[in-house]
């Protein structure tokens, strides 16, 4: 079979700040707000989202899946911008999106991401909510939703028991399936920043020994990384990816994105993962390259 390009970024976090109504300036938009004002507008930018994208497109993947953080206070104003670029990334039926803690930063908003990008959330059964799973050639997308509206300072997510067993019956089903299950999910499975957790990664982790699936992508961390999870046969990958709108700052890397390769021979399934990131003129270039599976 043809190999099936799957392109991954995250966190884009869309520049720049609609200006804020005085309203919504209290609690913890307050203090997002002094921090992007202070801060994050200096390496959150659009011309760095806009060059990778191109990039990316460029690339003509099958499909891409954006893992949250669209948004940054999850403002009124912030939501219809960050559809148009959805938009402009790609129609519905080509690009999967999940929410993140950003998106779902206060309860008064937290409605306003499924309004807004729905045809991008749907699964398979035209439905729309969390798990849910939308097949794409041999590619079965899986997405979870860890954003929860959180206190001050805190980023951490939770999936929550419902989800966790939906999920459970979910993977049951797809066993009988010749797809390669790709878990998406904001927070990674694993950190050593108990302020940005996700609180039962360890019942997902155990469901996921017991079941399975063939990789996991996520954002958050704003950073590469790959870690490695105990399956039912072997490892499994879960890789996240830096913010898709940043320039390099402090420990945090400049943006990239990743492509993986998935194709099946006789052996099984196989996955290259080929990690592109833009420099300081804003040129995008594959900086490495490594077979996962």
């Amino acid at each position: 079979m043809a190999p099936f390009t799957l392109a991954h970024l995250s966190d884009p976090h869309l520049p720049p700040l609609p200006k804020p109504r005085l309203a919504e300036l209290v609690g913890k938009r307050a203090l997002g707000y002094v921090n992007w004002t202070r801060n994050r507008h200096k390496y959150q930018r659009r011309e760095v989202l806009d060059a990778l994208v191109a990039d990316m497109q460029a690339q003509a993947p099958d499909h891409v899946a954006v893992t949250g953080d669209l948004v940054n206070l999850a403002m009124e104003a912030e939501f219809a911008p960050a559809r148009a670029w959805l938009d402009e990334l790609g129609p519905p039926d080509r690009v999967t999106t999940i929410p993140g803690n950003h998106d779902a930063y206060v309860r008064a908003t937290f409605h306003r991401f499924g309004e807004t990008f729905a045809p991008y959330l749907a699964g398979d059964d035209g439905r729309v909510g969390f798990p849910s799973v939308r097949r794409r050639g041999p590619v079965a997308l899986i997405s979870l939703s860890s954003a929860v509206p959180t206190p001050p300072l805190m980023a951490t997510g939770m999936l929550g028991r419902h989800q966790l067993a939906a999920l459970e019956q979910m993977l049951d089903r797809l066993a009988a399936e010749d797809v390669f299950r790709v878990l998406l999910v904001h927070h990674p499975l694993k950190s050593d920043a108990r302020q940005k957790r996700l609180t039962d990664s360890a019942s997902l982790l155990a469901l996921l020994k017991r079941h399975g699936v063939e990789l996991i992508l996520h954002g958050h961390d704003h950073i590469h990384s790959t870690m490695w999870f105990e399956g039912p046969r072997g490892n499994i990958p879960a890789v996240g990816v830096p913010s898709a709108s940043a320039l390099a700052h402090g420990r945090y890397p400049a943006a990239a994105y990743n492509l993986f390769r998935i194709e099946k021979d006789d052996l099984g399934w196989r996955c290259e993962q080929i990690v592109r990131s833009i420099d300081h003129g804003l040129q995008v270039r594959e900086i490495k390259r490594m077979q996962l599976i």
